[in-house]
């Protein structure tokens, strides 16, 4: 059985932007479900999220841009424990600002569970040389990159999607063997 993926949105966006994720995600056997967060600093929605979202074997995480990041800011806290981590276009650091990027993955090393990355590889948010040098901070990560995108997967969205659900496919696989 796969795990149910929680998805946070972009910052622009809301639960309702991310309805093409979790009916897609559904087409490919994925239980999927949107959460609306406060659009701050991702720190601070933090708690709004471990409020929203159950941990536990049976639950995965996620999101696109500032949602991933707020999810990933949940996998790394000590008491949360969820089966795996999706990032759709995770924002390395703001606009115009990568000297901000290590600030970003400084909680990496402490997500211990499976990570799937998937980025354009011209992402101003995420340059590919800072992203894939801060993929080595994951304990179990993995990136996949798409040439010519920027800071969207809409172009390869069900590419990304078919991705995603494997990769989830996978990981409930590899966790039911070891239980």
């Amino acid at each position: 059985m796969t795990a149910t993926i929680y998805l946070g949105h972009g910052a622009s966006g809301s639960a309702a932007s991310m309805r093409p994720y979790v009916d897609g995600l559904a087409r490919r056997g994925i239980e999927a479900v949107a959460l609306d967060l406060p659009v701050r600093l991702a720190e601070e929605a933090v708690p709004i999220w471990t409020a929203k979202v159950p941990d536990g074997p049976g639950v995965a995480v996620g999101g696109q841009s500032y949602g991933g990041r707020v999810a990933s800011l949940a996998a790394a806290q000590p008491d949360r424990r969820y089966d795996a981590l999706v990032l759709f276009s995770y924002p390395l650091h703001p606009p115009g600002s990568p000297g901000k990027a290590a600030a970003r993955v400084a909680h990496w090393p402490a997500i211990t569970c499976p990570v799937l990355l998937l980025s354009g590889e011209a992402d101003p948010m995420a340059p590919v040389v800072q992203l894939r040098e801060a993929v080595k901070l994951l304990p179990n990560g993995r990136l996949v990159t798409f040439p010519k995108l920027g800071h969207t997967l809409k172009p390869v969205f069900d590419e990304a999607l078919d991705l995603a659900a494997a990769f989830l496919k996978e990981v409930a696989g590899d966790l039911s063997e070891r239980r």
